[in-house]
């Protein structure tokens, strides 16, 4: 793309932008932590200021001091729909988009809509209503982020199923962290005020360990802070006084299928982090090629490129024999400022050392200035 066209691009971005309703997310590190209180009292504010904001859905959970502050608020309707047998109710997207309020609340962003629903989760329902030039004000919990799915399985021994793309975060104009200590969240769910009491023990033994909680609640620190330096980054002007270079990560993946989810996903929060473009790399060598690999491990690279593509990179295959210089041609042509790989033990690894062009890979790098990241 050249220069002109990516100054029109641009443009037309902002342009964009600017028809679009703004986003706001309350996070949390759980359940329990108060961002549905907090987004029924805001809405309250914006009624008491004469701003038309609606109640598109919002999930209580029985707590009643949260069901209270839904007195006094326009609520729209919920569709009906019949699924298994049963009537169940989803936000309704298109009443909201026909009643065109200033804003509408629409909690649990990681949702997965009933079957049949137009879209398949909640976020892709926000999307639409941003796209309408709505503002929403939504909720989610840090574990349901993408590209943190492997973390909250190490730090919780639970692999959440529903979660958001990382785009979705960086669509937001603000993020809001509402903290608690370990010590208030778990007095909050002795008493009853996060799940039934026949819940209690089980959520204590899950989530709500106290080591789990101060871990999760470090996470969800950290992404509003990287929220916030993305909003730097984004209003104060690149190649200005103290500002670096801007980075472009590129990371590398073989066939193992964990491995290259856990290099994805880790490349994909240093991306994140420095609002940067990124790549993934996958080099099929001759043993690998279509007619020659095993049908699982080519279900698991389809499934990493889905994964890679849904969390903003672009997917590059090259057919190659030579794994370390192939990384060193792509990093040149593509501009790359940070490669990012597997550690040592992995079979990509032993293949670029058995070329003996490791060293050459290097030190060739450390002549352009390109860093090497070794991910765990």
């Amino acid at each position: 793309m050249t220069e002109k066209e990516q100054n029109v691009q641009h443009f037309l971005n902002l342009v964009k932008k600017a028809r679009r309703g703004k986003l706001k997310i309350y996070l949390g590190m759980s359940a329990g932590v108060g961002k549905t209180y907090r987004m029924l009292q805001e809405a309250h504010a914006l009624a008491r200021s004469g701003i038309d904001a609606k109640i598109g859905y919002v999930e209580t959970h029985g707590r009643a001091e949260t069901h209270a502050l839904l007195s006094g608020l326009a609520l729209v309707p919920r569709r009906k729909l019949f699924y298994k047998g049963k009537e169940l109710e989803e936000m309704d997207v298109q009443a909201i988009i026909n009643l065109r309020p200033e804003v509408v609340i629409a909690d649990e962003l990681a949702h997965t809509n009933i079957e049949g629903s137009k879209n398949e989760k909640r976020w892709q329902d926000v999307v639409e209503i941003l796209e309408a030039g709505i503002s929403v004000i939504s909720a989610v919990n840090i574990q349901h982020i993408e590209s943190l799915n492997e973390e909250v399985k190490r730090i919780t021994g639970v692999e959440v199923r529903e979660r958001i793309p990382d785009r979705i975060l960086h669509m937001a104009d603000e993020i809001v962290n509402i903290d608690l200590t370990a010590d208030d969240l778990i007095t909050r769910l002795k008493e009853g005020k996060i799940y039934a009491p026949d819940k209690v023990q089980t959520a204590l033994a899950n989530f709500f360990k106290a080591d789990s909680i101060l871990q999760l609640r470090e996470l969800a620190l950290k992404e509003v802070a990287g929220h916030v330096e993305r909003k730097v980054e984004a209003d104060v002007p690149r190649g200005a006084p103290g500002t670096g270079r801007h980075e472009r990560f590129l990371a590398c993946i073989g066939s193992n299928d964990k491995t290259a989810r856990n290099v994805i996903r880790k490349t994909a929060r240093l991306a994140s982090y420095y609002t940067s473009q990124w790549l993934v790399l996958y080099v099929r060598t001759p043993r690998e090629s279509n007619d020659r690999i095993a049908l699982d491990k080519q279900r698991h690279l389809i499934n990493n490129f889905k994964l890679a593509a849904s969390l903003g990179a672009e997917v590059v295959i090259v057919e190659s024999r030579d794994i370390s210089a192939t990384i060193i041609q792509e990093a040149e042509r593509r501009g790359i400022t940070t490669i990012c790989l597997g550690k040592p033990h992995l079979n990509l690894f032993r293949v670029i050392r058995a070329t003996h062009l490791f060293n050459t890979l290097l030190k060739k790098l450390n002549a352009t200035e390109v860093d090497v990241v070794i991910l765990s």
